[in-house]
């Protein structure tokens, strides 16, 4: 699959806007200046293919690119730290609540803070992965940013927090640097064969 083949296709505000033309869904989700934007970037190799926002909560859709024809990526709307009003808020949440009940999604990419324990909004997030029954991965993002002593208890802090089920994996990852992209790339690649 050519991750360099990818268009964009749709940004859905209601899930009549949904694309009719099933293919398998990697849905993206994390916080909103967790870095999801520089992940999905990294993951095409391209600069500036998911806008990076100076201010977070810029992804206000659910938003859909196609990647080589093969499959979607599935840009979902931050949570968390936006300023933006309740009224706002509460449409995003209804927004992602439907699109959790189309049970679109064939792989989940949880993108959490790597230097911090997951907030409650995190925690919500992982619960509605685990309930959906769709397989997903946590992607810990930022891992540059940390010293060599801090890995291996900060990822023990997400599992627990996040009470994550037995072999849900969790990839250290870093946008800046490229650590864990092959190790995620696998994955996509393993869920849109199946």
């Amino acid at each position: 699959m050519n991750f360099q083949k990818v268009e964009f296709l749709i940004s859905a505000a209601a899930p009549k806007d949904f694309p009719k033309n099933r293919l398998p869904e990697i849905a993206f989700a994390g916080k909103s200046n967790v870095g999801k934007s520089s992940v999905i970037n990294r993951l095409l190799q391209r600069k500036n293919f998911a806008r990076v926002g100076e201010r977070p909560g810029k992804t206000i859709h659910v938003n859909y690119f196609t990647i080589d024809s093969k499959c979607y990526f599935v840009d979902l709307p931050g949570y968390g730290y936006a300023k933006v009003s309740e009224k706002e808020k509460a449409r995003w949440s209804k927004l992602m609540e439907d699109y959790f009940a189309a049970s679109r999604i064939n792989l989940g990419v949880m993108i959490v803070d790597y230097r911090h324990p997951p907030t409650n909004n995190d925690i919500t997030m992982a619960r509605w992965f685990i309930e959906s029954g769709c397989p997903f991965v946590v992607v810990a993002n930022k891992m540059d940013k940390l010293k060599k002593s801090e890995l291996e208890p900060n990822l023990k802090t997400i599992r627990e927090d996040l009470e994550l089920p037995e072999g849900t994996p969790i990839i250290p990852f870093s946008a800046e640097k490229g650590n864990g992209r092959e190790e995620l790339v696998k994955m996509i690649l393993q869920t849109v064969k199946e």
